[in-house]
């Protein structure tokens, strides 16, 4: 008999913020007994809850049961900085500049943002959680100002366009004289993550996708011509599995040996009062992500969005089995609170009110596994840092792909290579940390 048994569940340090600022969600509703369904779509993040609506529309009325380890907007969902980006974002790169063809990715990320954006309207989603408003890529010292510069020449080569912004303009947007100078780009969006994925949980209910949450899939096997897919309190018989678990791919045994396991860690502010706003002064919604990717990431959010707020993340850690330590987050903590100082003295010394980390998947050769893994199971994992869009995606083209169906988004993945092996371990962990470690300093400043 072919089985597959989850070696290990989700395990979340921290709270979701952006989940925890918008107030409590209903009690959750988990699976009881046995059932069949067309579908079972296990993880219900960007790329689950995208593959849901991706079949809904080419399979109406088809029986979808979905199925999430935790509560929704609790895992990696809810622990993003909330940039869907639509131009090329490598983070293993200097300058975020892809070694692909970036105008294909291009395409395929402003396909998943319209993709996400209908989404949006079809689900009366709050548009708060759904800001088009453009991001910055944020230089502090001059090797990071020659990324940008950089990054703008690869940019105006594909016909994008972008600005620059001198220490003048990035002081009035942001409140802090700490950034020499920013690119500006107009196409990425800016979420309220959680209420975006909330959002779409409601909508795809209302639609009659039965999302079951505090329900791990903990393994399925083959039952006939079909899959039987386990929780803990009951089963699902089903023809087809979407798998949409991105790093956790690796604990049903799938691409064991090939996947790097990444925590990136966050702290947000309380609400700022009116005397700390008026000392902070910038715009009310902002968002930077570092000219150098190993450097720090800043958003200021309003009260639309859960509060005015600043939120900060930076510090990675690799932790092959899946588990930050308390250790990792106290550390990434400390940093950020420095960098919170060096950038907003009027504000030096605040508490922040939320710390987390947050777990996302790369490998080597920046591909993803999206595809058929065995007959009636598919995945849309992996997602290289950049789960909002690519998750998006991965969802998108697993759908499809379930019901064989073709597009340029699975033609896209489904070109892609296997990704490379990792090295064994202990070198696989010490050496990857210390080599963020380097990074990270050399980025310091950023």
């Amino acid at each position: 008999m072919i089985a597959h048994r989850a070696r290990r569940l989700p395990v979340q340090l921290g709270p979701a913020a952006w989940n925890t600022i918008l107030g409590p969600q209903p009690p959750a509703r988990m699976l009881e007994g046995d059932r069949t369904a067309d579908f079972v779509v296990v993880g219900a993040g960007f790329a689950g809850l995208s593959a849901a609506r991706r079949l809904l529309q080419l399979q109406p009325g088809a029986r979808i049961v979905m199925l999430e380890a935790g509560r929704v907007a609790e895992g990696a969902a809810g622990r993003n900085s909330g940039f869907m980006i639509d131009l090329p974002h490598d983070l293993q790169s200097d300058d975020y500049a892809g070694e692909g063809d970036d105008r294909v990715m291009i395409d395929l990320n402003r396909h998943a943002i319209r993709f996400a954006g209908e989404a949006v309207e079809e689900y009366g989603i709050d548009r708060n959680f759904f800001d088009r408003a453009g991001k910055v890529n944020g230089a502090v010292s001059a090797a990071a100002e020659a990324h940008n510069a950089s990054y703008e020449s690869h940019l105006r080569t594909l016909g994008e366009s972008c600005e620059m912004l001198d220490a003048q303009a990035m002081r009035e947007m942001t409140g802090s004289g700490h950034y020499r100078s920013g690119l500006y780009s107009p196409g990425t969006v800016m979420l309220q993550p959680a209420g975006y994925i909330r959002g779409l949980v409601a909508g795809l209910r209302e639609q009659g996708v039965d999302i079951c949450e505090e329900t791990p899939g903990t393994g399925f096997e083959r039952v006939g011509s079909d899959w039987q897919v386990q929780t803990p309190r009951g089963t699902i018989t089903t023809p087809r599995v979407i798998l949409t678990v991105n790093g956790h791919l690796e604990s049903f045994g799938f691409e064991t040996g090939r996947l790097m396991q990444l925590f990136l860690y966050a702290v947000m502010t309380p609400e700022l009062d009116e005397a700390a706003l008026k000392r902070l002064g910038g715009k009310p919604r902002w968002g930077i992500t570092p000219a150098d990717p190993m450097g720090t990431t800043v958003r200021r959010i309003d009260s639309g969005q859960g509060g005015n707020r600043l939120v900060v993340r930076t510090c990675a850690t690799l932790r092959p089995n899946m588990r930050p330590t308390s250790a990792d987050l106290a550390h990434a903590a400390r940093a950020m609170r420095r960098k919170f100082d060096q950038r907003f003295p009027q504000l030096a010394g605040m508490e922040m009110e939320h710390a987390w980390a947050g777990h996302l998947c790369l490998t080597l050769n920046g591909v993803s596994v999206t595809r058929q893994l065995d007959d009636g199971i598919y995945s849309g994992c992996v997602q290289n840092g950049l789960g909002t869009t690519r998750g998006t995606l991965t969802g998108i083209a697993a759908a499809e792909m379930s019901v064989g169906q073709t597009s340029f988004v699975t033609e896209h993945f489904g070109a892609e290579e296997r990704p490379r092996r990792l090295p064994p371990q202990p070198f696989r962990q010490i050496g990857a940390n210390a080599v963020l470690r380097l990074k990270e300093w050399r980025a310091r400043e950023e």
